[in-house]
């Protein structure tokens, strides 16, 4: 595997054995170039708060079709392996990130050929993958046409979803689940169970927030939401479409994150908002940015986000170990 770089993410505790071992995780990352290594590094951490005594390889995976800028692909030369050499990879699970939309339906992206012949071959070789948010929409509209829907605005916040299944990836869980939501689409339970897909976290204010199937007995597991994300990068989403409604790219000004930011600054947003409704202008956003400045928000979903990637990972771990138990 000459052509990607490994981020090695190690605890040794304990000898290796069929249940504690190194596993291979591809990395299939489809963020804009502002967000590259922003989504390196949250989804590294994240996998290795959640591997216990498991150490990770964490492969780093391209796209082809999805537009990159000179500096994006300067760092990611040498660092990336291409996807068209995924089944020569090695790999023991794959987590497949979103992408920046630009067209009005997923089908007619520039990249989804090769989006498709990706989630094809997760099927065919049985790998379990995880889907994040936009990646979700993609799998199953190529697995099962389910469409996503549009909002009638942007979701964007942190919501409580409770478990809705006996799943082994949900089962027994003490505590309801925190998740960071932001996206302007969504997908309806009726059309994901009429499919066979099996619902596993259950928002009443975001939906679905996780689903799953097991094809094969293969885990393929879905999330609208973005556990991986930082303390703060709702609140630099919140400015950025700040930014583009007052620029007069977007036609209405962003919501405040739900559930995520103190009432002091909900409260100066307010006011700043109700302002730049009033008279839009690029200069406006100086005012945001002293505001958000100051604040702190939590990452109040951590401790959500290392259960269900710890889960994922004991199955792809569990999965991984079966020819060695059989040869032995």
């Amino acid at each position: 595997m000459t052509a990607a770089a490994e981020l090695v993410l190690t605890r040794r505790t304990a000898p290796a054995s069929p249940w504690r071992r190194r596993l291979t995780i591809g990395l299939l990352n489809n963020m804009p170039d502002a967000a590259l290594c922003a989504t390196e590094r949250q989804f590294g951490e994240l996998l290795h708060a959640a591997a216990d005594d498991t150490e990770i390889d964490l492969v780093l995976i391209a796209l082809p079709g999805v537009p990159r800028g000179p500096r994006a692909q300067a760092r990611m030369a040498g660092r990336y392996l291409d996807a068209a050499a995924l089944a020569d990879a090695g790999l023991d699970g794959l987590i497949v990130t979103g992408a920046e939309p630009r067209t009005a339906r997923l089908d007619e992206e520039a990249y989804w050929p090769a989006l498709a012949a990706v989630a094809d071959w997760t099927r065919e070789a049985g790998v379990p993958t995880l889907w994040s948010c936009l990646a979700a929409h993609a799998a199953v509209l190529r697995f099962d046409g389910v469409e996503r829907r549009p909002l009638a605005s942007k979701i964007s916040g942190v919501f409580r979803s409770g478990p809705v299944s006996d799943d082994p990836l949900v089962a027994g869980a003490p505590y309801h689940f925190a998740t960071p939501h932001s996206r302007l689409n969504g997908l309806e339970p009726d059309d994901l169970a009429r499919a066979g897909y099996r619902m596993l976290t259950l928002s009443p204010v975001a939906g679905v927030d996780a689903f799953a199937r097991r094809d094969g007995g293969a885990l393929q597991l879905f999330l609208q939401g973005h556990p991986e994300y930082d303390a703060d990068t709702l609140l630099r989403e919140y400015l950025r479409d700040v930014g583009r409604f007052l620029r007069g790219e977007r036609p209405a000004h962003p919501r405040t994150p739900a559930n995520y930011l103190d009432p002091t600054t909900e409260a100066r947003l307010a006011r700043l908002t109700e302002r730049s409704r009033a008279d839009p202008s690029p200069a406006r956003l100086a005012g945001y940015e002293d505001v958000l400045t100051a604040a702190r928000p939590q990452r109040s979903w951590r401790g959500s986000a290392v259960r269900l990637y710890r889960g994922w990972l004991a199955e792809v771990a569990m999965r991984a170990a079966r020819p060695a138990r059989a040869a032995s």
